[in-house]
């Protein structure tokens, strides 16, 4: 079981609401590998302002694997989505997430769709605009294809999006995409918002998964509100699911404590689990 911990690369902007365990690399995966961490999720913006070489080194020389690179701040910091009215916007869109996959490439990793898939707007029909968002994903998953890099599409609560809320609707956009390297990541806040079920929810659509993000309830660190993180672990690995489990938190009271409380809390349960 691969416990990891999301950090924002230098090119995103310091902020509270950032998701990620933020500073200099060296400093972010140093920090990390002490607390007994197996790997790292990169959330990046622009990955040419980036040294992939340095970034590389340093993930091994603190014995971290990079397992995934984000791309919603791609959205979150520039606005750019692949559903966009104005056709400029959204081909620049995908021109960006392709650079993000020719860094996953790099590093060996995955990338996520997040909020960059944009979502439905009043101006334009439904049909329209998801067309729109399928043309992108298949565009990009058979650049990812050619570079070895898997996509996994997450679904997102309502309150953040008006488009695939659910893990259903996710499965729906990988079978109409239809291609090996497009298939689904389930973030435990998400679903625990928008699922009738988790487990229930894990248990049926474990095939098309690939990656996991771990948030309490209150989207922060596993351990401090109510979900029982045992059951949801143990049950993924009953799918047989082996891939990293990434928390993806607010970095509250600071990203310190949060890291620390973290990885305290979920080894206890990896421990109980391996027994």
């Amino acid at each position: 079981m691969k416990l990891c911990y999301q950090v924002a690369t230098p090119d995103v902007a310091i902020s509270p609401s950032v998701t990620a365990f933020q500073g200099c690399t060296s400093y972010t995966f140093g920090r990390l590998g002490e607390l007994g961490y197996d790997g790292v999720e990169l959330m990046t913006l622009n990955p040419r302002l980036l040294n992939w070489d340095i970034i590389k080194r340093e993930a091994e020389k603190n014995k971290l694997d990079i397992v995934m690179v984000c791309t919603g701040e791609i959205y979150g910091q520039e606005k750019l989505s692949f559903m966009d009215k104005n056709l400029e916007i959204r081909a620049y869109a995908r021109s960006r997430v392709k650079e993000i996959i020719d860094f996953a490439s790099y590093l060996g990793a995955y990338i996520n769709i997040g909020r960059v898939r944009g979502q439905y707007c009043e101006e334009l029909p439904k049909e329209v605009s998801y067309g729109y968002a399928i043309d992108a994903f298949k565009d990009i998953s058979e650049y990812a294809g050619k570079k070895g890099v898997k996509i996994a599409l997450e679904s997102v609560t309502i309150m953040q999006t008006n488009f695939i809320n659910t893990v259903e609707e996710a499965i729906k956009v990988v079978d109409d995409v239809d291609n090996e390297y497009f298939k689904i990541m389930m973030d435990i806040f998400h679903l625990n918002i928008e699922e009738r079920d988790i487990i229930a929810t894990i248990k049926k659509y474990s095939k098309y998964n690939i990656h996991v993000h771990l948030a309490d309830n209150n989207r922060r660190y596993p351990g401090h509100c109510g979900l029982d993180f045992e059951k949801i672990l143990r049950t993924f690995k009953e799918t047989g699911y082996s891939g990293a489990f990434c928390t993806e938190i607010f970095q509250i009271p600071d990203q310190e404590t949060a890291a620390i409380n973290a990885i305290k809390h979920l080894n206890v349960i990896r421990d109980k689990i391996n027994e």
